[in-house]
């Protein structure tokens, strides 16, 4: 193990950095800094602009003065390994590739991007495994937990045009679910404000709340098992974990959901089968092609784990 000390930078942004997320600059400029690092010293106000503290996702300005102060890193050559099951999954999940995009089918349990405790994440590993690639941007992103499709742009304006259908909420998303109980055939939306907190536990979680953000999921019943319900969802907003807390706010939490699920249930779900991934898949995604406007539909299969799961059910 080899320790230094990075020392104190000052950067002054110019036309080719305007509209960059801060945390999205400074990972480009500090490749080999752990992501968790990055984000803990922007947290706490270490990283400022213009003398301020800021946000992660704060977009960059001509003629902002950004702050990094100097940065003790210890590199542990031990957090720097692939995992090879991971990578070649990866690999194998992509669903479409142009110049402009790639979109994979995200396995459940890989999260997309390092964090939280977590060095590498999708996005890390493309840019690993593509180093001849000179951008890949996370266009969205989705839980580690959950399975399905997760869009990257290859180019700085693919990411800036989809971000702006995404604003206008012209991308349009699918998700398929298995919750506990019976899904009432009225129950077709909730519209309930989502508010971010922290648990004791230190975790993030979201509650519904009337003072957080408007928060809407649209729900269809696919088909009704002895215990359970599969549904098609359309998430309207784009919360954190917005699909889970609403879920368990109507009374039918998805199953194995460590954090917003319930665990009596699911210990009863176990004695007769065997999983414990999540149960929420992002199956379907259009959109408008940001160099030439063409619809896109893309699907994204079920894994075996969530398809054997219930093939079995009754």
């Amino acid at each position: 193990m080899t320790n230094k000390i990075l020392p104190a930078s000052i950067f002054s942004i110019n036309e080719d950095a305007i509209n960059q997320r801060l945390d999205n600059f400074i990972l480009k400029k500090f490749k080999k800094l752990p992501k968790s690092m990055i984000y803990r010293i922007i947290r706490i106000g270490k990283i400022r602009i213009n003398m301020q503290k800021v946000k992660p996702y704060y977009k960059l300005k001509k003629g902002d003065e950004l702050k990094i102060p100097s940065i003790y890193v210890s590199d542990n050559k031990k957090n720097n390994i692939f995992c090879k099951n991971d990578t070649n999954n990866l690999s194998k999940s992509i669903l479409y590739e142009d110049k402009h995009l790639l979109i994979i089918n995200k396995p459940s349990g890989i999260a997309a991007h390092g964090g939280s405790g977590l060095k590498y994440g999708v996005i890390e590993y493309f840019r690993k495994m593509r180093p001849l690639d000179k951008y890949l941007e996370l266009v969205h992103r989705i839980d580690r937990d959950t399975s399905g499709i997760l869009m990257l742009a290859k180019k700085r304006t693919s990411l800036a045009l989809l971000h702006k259908q995404i604003r206008e909420k012209k991308i349009k998303k699918e998700y398929i679910a298995l919750v506990h109980g019976s899904w009432p055939s009225h129950l077709k939306k909730i519209s309930a404000p989502l508010l971010k907190i922290k648990s004791k536990n230190k975790k993030m979680k979201m509650l519904i709340n009337q003072t957080g953000k408007f928060s809407e999921t649209h729900f269809q019943v696919k088909k009704k098992y002895s215990l359970t319900t599969l549904l098609l969802i359309n998430p309207k907003t784009g919360r954190t974990h917005q699909i889970r807390a609403h879920a368990l706010y109507a009374g039918h939490p998805i199953l194995f959901d460590k954090r917003y699920g319930d665990n009596q249930l699911d210990i009863k779900i176990k004695e007769t089968k065997q999983n414990n991934r999540l149960l929420l898949h992002a199956s379907r995604i259009n959109f408008n092609h940001p160099k030439n406007g063409n619809k896109i539909y893309i699907n994204a299969p079920l894994d075996s784990i969530f398809t054997n799961y219930l093939n079995s059910l009754t």
